[in-house]
């Protein structure tokens, strides 16, 4: 197995205003000073990713866009370009987030459309699955997962190459904003479905490089015990990554 740097990402969704957004970055930004075990990145919204961009620099944190558009340019109103976030200075994207899918109506083949150009432009994809409660306790969760690979990274597959830059991230539905977690044992058995996906329609190589995230109630409180798996590289944090204390508390885990 190699060894895989994690990642911490924070998805801020549609929370704060630019005051509290430059504050929470300065606070993390000061907090990861030195601090080298996990990559730091963080999602605000589209309005906040200059004002963001310009504290975090020097920090190393890195700097995402929480959707996007797959046309470069166009009568698309009320979306963005991978071009538009990556001159936002944003290196990451944040694609098929449940709540996209949920609320938005995003299917496989959006969340793969945007994957291709993203990944074509240069911008890392952190790419989220993830079943319902119901889905689960019918005992789904592989057949749900595996049909979201399959089509998300339908391009992918097709031309036989994932970018070992991409990010997966498995976000179980029923454990977003909701307080529950799935218990280490049950996200390791996910992610290590996840990785012998990536296997079996790629390569191992590929398969030992590529990061998967979980996301899902993740507190400073459960994050440790949920990195000590074996397939789990980071996580995808929402409410816990608004305040410093607690983005930090998740980010220095291994203290």
């Amino acid at each position: 197995m190699l060894d895989r740097k994690p990642m911490i990402a924070g998805n801020w969704k549609m929370n704060l205003n630019e005051a509290e957004a430059r504050e929470l970055v300065r606070n993390v930004g000061e907090g990861i000073r030195g601090y080298d075990a996990a990559d730091v990145l963080v999602a605000p919204p589209f309005t906040l990713l200059g004002a963001v961009r310009e504290v975090m620099a020097g920090s190393g944190m890195f700097l995402a866009g929480q959707n996007m558009h797959w046309e470069l340019k166009g009568a698309f109103t009320g979306e963005v370009s991978a071009r538009m976030l990556q001159e936002a200075g944003c290196t990451h994207v944040i694609l098929g987030h449940s709540e996209r899918r949920s609320l938005f109506g995003e299917t496989d083949d959006v969340v793969d459309l945007k994957a291709k150009t993203a990944a074509l432009l240069g911008l890392v994809p952190i790419l989220c699955v993830g079943e319902s409660l119901s889905e689960r306790e019918e005992g789904k969760t592989t057949e749900v997962i595996g049909r979201q690979l399959d089509g998300s990274l339908r391009n992918f597959t097709a031309d036989g190459k994932l970018p070992v830059s991409t990010i997966l991230a498995y976000e179980p539905v029923w454990a977003i904003g909701t307080g529950k977690t799935a218990t280490p044992g049950q996200a390791q058995e996910v992610h290590a479905f996840i990785r012998s996906w990536i296997e079996k329609n790629f390569n191992t190589g590929t398969a030992e490089q590529i990061r998967i995230l979980y996301g899902g109630s993740v507190k400073p409180g459960n994050a440790a015990e949920l990195m000590a798996e074996q397939d789990i590289d980071g996580a995808l944090v929402g409410g816990a990554s608004l305040t410093a204390e607690s983005f930090l508390g998740i980010v220095r885990y291994r203290d």
